[in-house]
């Protein structure tokens, strides 16, 4: 894909539609399984500023990661900068965050609000946590080990949906937003920095 602002505006607005599109998707399984996927979602500060807190050790281990010389983290680090770097070059850090809360919202509301809850209902509360985490895993399966952290980080998402006793589904939506904000931000400069 050529590096150039008309190309990078056309991949985000095509990633912004295809995330939002997984908010419909979560709606439309809802409403075929009776199941509202935005029921648990509280707006409330606590809950805000608990997704926060909780984003705090996967950005710690996300920075860690970015040090490690492990040759399948830096095949995952390389894919990410050929990829999204490439095709954010000409983004605004306001445009990451406006993709990061998109992506945030729509695959929490998919993965958590419905698919997780849905599993449970008929399964149990571990194979709703686990089984919503393992498709979450192999749709972000771009390497196996990315599979591997997608499916940790989901895990740990799907149990902070339960935090201190009171399901809320913003909390992982927080979580997701800030993790994938700070991520986006990272894989641009690392880009903008090796392209000059």
């Amino acid at each position: 894909m050529e590096n150039h602002p008309a190309a990078t505006d056309a991949f985000f607005k095509i990633a912004c539609y295809f995330e939002g599109s997984l908010a419909l998707l979560a709606l439309a399984l809802g409403w075929l399984a009776d199941l509202d996927p935005f029921a648990s979602l509280i707006f409330s500060e606590t809950a805000f500023g608990i997704g926060i807190l909780a984003t705090l050790p996967l950005v710690v281990l996300f920075f860690a990661m970015q040090q490690l010389d492990y040759p399948p983290l830096k095949k995952i680090r390389d894919l990410l900068l050929e990829t999204l770097g490439a095709r954010l070059a000409y983004r605004h850090w306001t445009d990451l965050l406006i993709l990061a809360f998109i992506a945030g919202f729509a695959e929490e509301a998919l993965f958590r609000g419905f698919l997780q809850p849905w599993l449970e209902n008929g399964w149990g509360a571990d194979v709703g946590l686990f089984g919503s985490n393992l498709l979450f895993a192999l749709v972000h399966a771009v390497t196996p080990l990315y599979a591997v952290l997608a499916m940790l980080m989901g895990l740990y998402m799907g149990s902070m949906l339960d935090y201190g006793g009171e399901r809320n589904l913003l909390v992982p939506m927080v979580i997701h937003t800030v993790y994938d904000f700070v991520a986006f931000v990272v894989i641009l400069r690392d880009y903008r920095n090796r392209s000059h």
